[in-house]
């Protein structure tokens, strides 16, 4: 039983890497024929136009990413060469700095955002076929229930 439901999680979660690597080559393709933007791109001027007055960490914004210290450094480099992204000296930790979002990134990532949308809801409907909508909607069913469970667990009960 056990063996069973490991090898049928194995193929849940294999067919999510192979669906989703799928996808981001996709939405990678449509997003830089509409905007000029790579995925890493579009996902910094997201990140940037929520945090407060536009700016981030760098070490932040690696964490939020998951990007190395060197990758989130070669990004922000191109970004800045393109000026979508400003790097400035951070007030709070004078080693530290922030990337800050230009008014060229905020009109690039307006321009890109609609396009972006309208890929996603197409290769989600598209691309998948019944099998992988049916084995992800497992794995994230299984997210979910982990992801209650585990919040549950944290919250701390109000003192009467």
């Amino acid at each position: 039983m056990t063996e069973s439901l490991d090898a049928e999680r194995m193929a849940c979660w294999r067919a999510y890497i192979e669906s989703s690597q799928r996808l981001f080559t996709r939405l990678e393709d449509d997003l830089r024929a509409d905007s000029d933007l790579s995925f890493a791109d579009y996902h910094v001027l997201v990140l940037l136009s929520e945090a407060p007055g536009q700016r981030l960490r760098m070490g932040e914004l690696a964490d939020r990413l998951v990007f190395s210290p060197s990758r989130l450094t070669y990004q922000i480099t191109t970004m800045r060469k393109r000026g979508l992204v400003a790097k400035e000296a951070c007030p709070a930790d004078r080693r530290g700095s922030e990337a800050v979002l230009t008014a060229a990134g905020l009109f690039a990532l307006r321009e890109a955002a609609p396009h972006h949308l309208r890929s996603v809801r197409a290769h989600l409907i598209g691309d998948l076929d019944d099998a992988e909508v049916a084995c992800l909607t497992r794995v994230f069913e299984r997210l979910g229930r982990r992801l209650r469970a585990d919040r549950t667990a944290s919250s701390v009960p109000a003192d009467k």
